[in-house]
């Protein structure tokens, strides 16, 4: 017979979908939208960065952030983010999901607004103090991941829990749409308003000084967001499973739920009776127990993820580099400053409404019917094919009158990561681990996901100082060896392909029964009564 405990998270389980679940993909969501702003929105001002404050170094490449530079200003966001989500993580299960949840929104606000008011004497002031800011945006973005996933899973009934923690990170897609949005508009506004010459003789002298505007203008955007969902942030109440599970207080918690769903519950008959039992369920992280447990699937969720943002990253951070490469945009010494950033945030939002979009809102509509291991499977599946049928031949889509085929090839390796691991590696951590280690081993997971990315933005940076000498000697204008990288990252996919083997299915089953979190001494009962 199932105890009071156990009836208070099987009305949570059962619970119809209503007006409190949209709001909390909405509240929760609104923080990916900003994290996908704030971390994408870097690759579309880099180039006008060298062009404001390298134009006159006096390096062989005049109007462009020296590598060091450039390595820092897209790379350091993404160790702040590393940082945060193993701290927050850690935190989360320390001190209550809601308790630490406003601090993270709270400092990517204030970092947003200060990267954007980086002042220095120099172009290396100028750039430490942004890299400096940026980390601590990326420090509260990573608070974002462990924190964001795990309230929308103990919140969502066990139908449909897949599709909400999927729907909170597909803002994530919106995200990147509102970037390249925002840069096309405020780049187009400053060319209107200061008559930017499209075309010159000398197109890095006809940088306007007023650019130094844009660059700052578009990261400060980013805070809007997070203050438009700040307030109904610190609203939320905690997660009923959460302090059911983990703070041990059923009337607290039955007392939560009442406030926010409409469940039928007898509260002061539940607060009576005891929460779920201990039993062999008082292990700690990484003792033998936990590893025995649950170590294959952290690590399983661990290396798919730090394999899928290699790829992941180094696509999107690089991507200008890309279509450059391929002749789908201009060569630099052809525009303006803000002629270059329009035209690259027009490509990026391109991207992002032809493939990457779609491929987050295919996955809400479809993870709980296919599941979460089926659509990983998908992904990277299909990733390492259009991977390898971009590098293969590559030299047959640098030629002009296929790039439309390049680009049409390489938007749907978003689509199937969106539609794929990108989406599941997020969603998986938040449902197989047991609720007092729930936000650390997600942030412990995410972490290697950002590690991967920081390997992707490096090495790929790398990459880009090696010119192609085969394109060369083929007539084609000299280029990154984009070949060699493409060829890696569909290897690098393969692997995740593999791996995912070791991550279990959690589709249609509580977090108590993926979890064992219920399992005592004497019995082995899930959350649903089955003995």
């Amino acid at each position: 017979m199932r105890n009071s405990g156990n009836e208070l998270l099987a009305n949570l389980d059962e619970a119809k979908t209503q007006l409190y679940h949209v709001k909390a993909v909405v509240i929760a969501g609104m923080g990916f939208f900003t994290d996908a702003y704030d971390l994408f929105c870097i690759s579309l001002v880099t180039k006008l960065l060298g062009r404001i404050y390298y134009q006159n170094d006096g390096s062989p490449n005049p109007g462009s952030l020296p590598p060091n530079v450039a390595s820092a200003v897209n790379g350091v966001a993404l160790c702040g983010t590393l940082a945060g989500q193993l701290f927050f993580g850690w935190l989360g299960d320390r001190l209550g999901r809601k308790r630490v949840y406003g601090i993270t929104l709270l400092l990517m606000m204030i970092c947003s607004v200060c990267s954007g008011l980086s002042f220095g004497s120099s172009p290396t002031s100028v750039m430490a103090t942004l890299c400096f800011f940026r980390f601590w945006l990326g420090f509260g973005i990573g608070g974002d991941y462990p924190l964001s996933a795990t309230i929308m899973a103990e919140y969502a009934n066990k139908k449909t829990r897949g599709a909400f923690i999927a729907a909170v990170f597909a803002m994530q897609g919106f995200g990147i749409l509102a970037g390249g949005l925002v840069a096309m508009g405020v780049s187009a506004m400053f060319r209107a308003v200061y008559k930017a010459p499209a075309y010159s003789v000398n197109p890095l002298a006809s940088t306007v000084p007023e650019a130094d505007y844009v660059w700052r203008i578009i990261l400060m955007l980013g805070a809007l967001p997070a203050v438009l969902t700040y307030y109904w942030r610190m609203k939320m109440p905690e997660t009923p499973r959460y302090t059911a599970l983990v703070a041990k207080n059923a009337e607290k918690a039955c007392n939560d739920m009442s406030k926010v769903l409409e469940l039928e519950m007898q509260v002061d008959e539940v607060a009576r009776e005891k929460v779920p039992p201990k039993g062999s369920n008082s292990f700690g992280l990484w003792s033998r127990e936990f590893l025995r447990r649950h170590g294959l699937h952290l690590l399983g969720t661990a290396s798919t993820w730090f394999l899928l943002d290699i790829a992941y990253y180094s696509q999107n951070l690089f991507q200008k580099d890309i279509f450059t490469t391929v002749g789908w945009l201009p060569q630099a010494k052809t525009m303006s400053a803000l002629d270059e950033l329009f035209k690259i945030a027009k490509a990026q939002f391109f991207i992002a409404l032809c493939g990457t979009v779609p491929g987050y809102w295919f996955t809400v509509g479809l993870i709980d019917y296919i599941g979460r291991f089926t659509i990983q499977l998908i992904g990277f599946a299909f990733m390492t094919v259009f991977m390898f049928s971009l590098a293969i031949p590559y030299h047959h889509w640098t030629m002009k009158e296929n790039h439309i085929g390049f680009v049409v090839m390489y938007a749907f390796t978003f689509f199937f990561a969106n539609f794929g691991p990108n989406s599941t590696t997020f969603i998986v951590p938040a449902e197989i681990f047991p609720a007092r280690f729930r936000t650390t081993c997600h942030g412990i997971s995410a972490a290697a996901g950002k590690a991967g990315a920081i390997i992707g933005a490096f090495g790929f940076l790398y990459a880009a100082q090696n010119q192609d000498k085969d394109k060369a000697d083929a007539g084609y204008p000299a280029g990154i060896g984009m070949k060699n990288s493409l060829i890696v990252l569909g290897v690098i996919n393969l692997l995740g392909f593999m791996l995912t083997f070791l991550v279990p299915e959690p589709k249609g089953r509580s977090l108590e029964e993926i979890s064992g979190e219920n399992e005592d001494g004497n019995q082995s009962s899930s959350i649903n009564g089955e003995v």
